[in-house]
């Protein structure tokens, strides 16, 4: 039998304090939630270990070291409206809240959708709204956003998403044209109508499945 709530605080201790996370909201959000219930039962067991953990049809939990320090770059507020998209089984969605922020989780995969909805439950998880949706075109009706995260990397932030950030907002997550190269956890902030962007670390977080580079015009 796992001792999961052992193997949580482990992570934290190896994975998160010692990497550059120092809000201690975090911190402590992260010992508290069972990651596990958000990972398919034959994965429940490697659910805490340091890697991108696969949950089936291309799709992957991001690494917790990875994740938790894209979350500390968005400067979550209490009372933030957070834009969470291919939110996958809701894990980050449910950390956002425990950070006090009200969530809207946008995923296309029905069946991740039941499984997040399922954990969301069982957590005692509220303030998370999962919607059926394109996360490359966001979800305007609630915007503006505080702040939007992708939980996964992105050859390009789509142009859509900068719309419907609030003014002041943050976007966070891992940019990376392909497979073979090194990703890059950026932050990116809006004031007014421009958007500025900040390189925080390398990742090399999965390509999200969708967002890929769209091939050029070839003449």
């Amino acid at each position: 039998m796992i001792d999961f709530e052992a193997a949580r605080h482990n992570m934290v201790e190896s994975q998160i304090r010692t990497n550059k996370v120092r809000d201690l909201r975090i911190v402590d959000a992260m010992d508290s939630l069972p990651r596990e219930l958000f990972a398919p039962e034959n994965r429940r067991g490697v659910a805490y270990i340091d890697e991108d953990l696969p949950i089936g049809n291309g799709r992957y939990m991001i690494e917790p070291m990875v994740l938790a320090r894209l979350v500390q770059a968005a400067e979550i507020k209490p009372g933030d409206l957070v834009l969470d998209l291919a939110c996958a089984s809701g894990y980050c969605a449910a950390l956002l809240t425990i950070l006090g922020a009200t969530v809207v989780a946008v995923e296309p995969d029905a069946d991740l959708i039941a499984m997040g909805t399922e954990a969301l439950n069982e957590a005692g998880i509220e303030n998370v709204v999962m919607l059926k949706g394109d996360p490359k075109a966001g979800y305007e009706k609630q915007a503006p956003y505080n702040v939007i995260l992708l939980p996964g990397a992105v050859a390009e932030v789509p142009a859509a998403l900068f719309d419907q950030l609030a003014d002041g907002g943050r976007l966070v997550t891992v940019i990376r044209t392909d497979q073979n190269s090194v990703g890059a956890a950026t932050l990116y902030r809006r004031s007014g109508k421009a958007i500025s962007s900040r390189v925080l670390f390398d990742a090399s977080t999965p390509l999200l499945p969708g967002f890929e580079k769209q091939p050029g015009f070839v003449f």
